[in-house]
């Protein structure tokens, strides 16, 4: 086809294109310009074909501009990194977790059984205690949560910090314990499975003590609101870590470095999730959880509304695909 022909068959379109890309270029928000990415796709086309065709460089070069442009005002419309994190949240991350429901089922197991056990055996056997913790560490945690001290959940030396320098410490220490529970999944999942264990078995043990001695009401009071966030993202870290070692024992048909990448990809995006509960168990942590204001009534009540929250967001949320996904 010779380019005059070309030209004239294709101008009203490079035309009606150039108009849009004005319109774009002055308002992000412009209507009408829905069909933009297609008639971008069309032009790339018409740049393809005057290029292999030897058209003029005059031609090649405004239809090169045209498409510049367009790319620029195409991807800048696409990027929408904030809806994306939204959908993530809403939906992408509990459906992560859904999907990879064996690895979370064992994960819990490992976490919350170990912890339920251990606190029912210290609390029928309190010398059992000095056996996993150091006297030294079980009375700092009868100081915590002595309900004479006057604070709540905070060491002596740390009573008196303000909540926003509790705060960023609950972020450290939780997210160091929640790294570390993922990260040493890739030693085939024994490291994920060791520290599951570990942590259960910890937390337990304080649990069943402090419950022994009588100070129940001020450490459960204290705990069952940040730690519907806090223990589920543990427990969420460890399932990453979990399948990490699993893509490593069984990689299938795939070699162990690909199953592991595609791995990776899960567990990268489901330890983004565990990281948004971490920040959000802090912040109530600090700002909640230690207020010593609040009756113990009302913070059972909170707390239970919480991990019923979490429950019903990591089961239920994003189970109908919109259209705008």
């Amino acid at each position: 086809m010779k380019q005059s022909l070309f030209e004239h068959r294709h101008m009203a379109e490079w035309e009606q294109f150039s108009l849009t890309l004005q319109r774009l270029e002055q308002d992000r928000k412009a209507d009408g310009v829905g069909d933009f990415p297609a008639d971008y796709r069309r032009l790339c086309q018409h740049l393809a074909l005057a290029r292999e065709r030897g058209y003029s460089s005059f031609l090649i070069d405004s239809l090169q501009q045209q498409v510049l442009r367009g790319h620029q005002q195409l991807y800048r419309h696409r990027s929408h990194l904030g809806a994306n994190v939204l959908a993530f949240i809403l939906a992408g991350f509990p459906r992560l977790v859904r999907e990879q429901w064996r690895f979370v089922l064992a994960a819990s197991l490992l976490f919350f059984g170990s912890l339920i056990g251990i606190a029912l055996l210290v609390y029928l056997f309190p010398d059992l205690i000095y056996n996993l913790i150091p006297a030294e560490q079980v009375s700092e945690m009868q100081n915590m949560y002595d309900p004479e001290a006057g604070h709540l959940g905070r060491s002596a030396e740390r009573a008196a910090s303000e909540d926003w320098v509790m705060f960023g410490y609950y972020i450290m220490h939780n997210i160091g314990i929640a790294f570390q529970t993922f990260a040493s999944g890739l030693l085939f999942g024994l490291g994920s499975a060791f520290f599951l264990l570990f942590n259960g078995l910890m937390i337990g043990a304080v649990a069943g003590h402090l419950t022994h001695i009588g100070y129940g009401q001020t450490f459960w009071s204290f705990v069952i609101g940040h730690g519907a966030f806090e223990l589920t993202a543990i427990a969420l870290a460890g399932a990453a870590g979990l399948q990490l070692g699993w893509a490593l024992i069984a990689p299938g048909r795939l070699p162990r470095s690909e199953a592991l990448r595609l791995a990776a990809r899960k567990s990268v995006l489901l330890i983004c999730g565990v990281m948004l509960f971490l920040l959000i168990a802090a912040f109530i942590e600090a700002y909640w959880s230690s207020m010593t204001a609040a009756t113990p009534m009302t913070k059972y009540l909170v707390g239970a509304l919480l991990w019923l929250s979490v429950t019903v967001y990591l089961l239920f949320a994003g189970r109908v695909r919109h259209a705008t996904e």
